[in-house]
């Protein structure tokens, strides 16, 4: 994925947040944007072995997750450390707009 400069993800940060006050409203804001707008299921590669990033979810004490499934087993992921695929999904520029917000 080609790189959006910072004007660009503080434009899409701004539409992510607008009405949010606050970090817990934030956090939903950006929670309900990258739902609508990531496109899932897709398969990417953490620690060695392929997943299937099957939701973004928000979860109590660890933020925007991303649910991976290998087989039976789910496990939540930080979007933050969550390994993209190449090429990634439609939509993975808002998960590079999440990343800029959480620094």
């Amino acid at each position: 994925m080609e790189g959006l400069s910072d004007q660009d993800l503080d434009a899409m940060i701004a539409e992510a947040l607008v009405d949010a006050y606050g970090e817990d409203e934030e956090l939903v804001g950006f929670h309900a944007v990258l739902s609508d707008r990531v496109t899932v299921p897709f398969t990417t590669e953490v620690l060695g072995v392929d997943v299937i990033v099957e939701e973004i979810d928000l979860r109590p004490g660890s933020g925007v997750v991303a649910i991976c499934r290998r087989g039976q087993i789910l496990q939540p992921i930080g979007l933050r450390d969550l390994p993209l695929p190449e090429p990634p999904p439609e939509g993975a520029e808002w998960i590079e707009a999440f990343r800029h917000w959480a620094l």
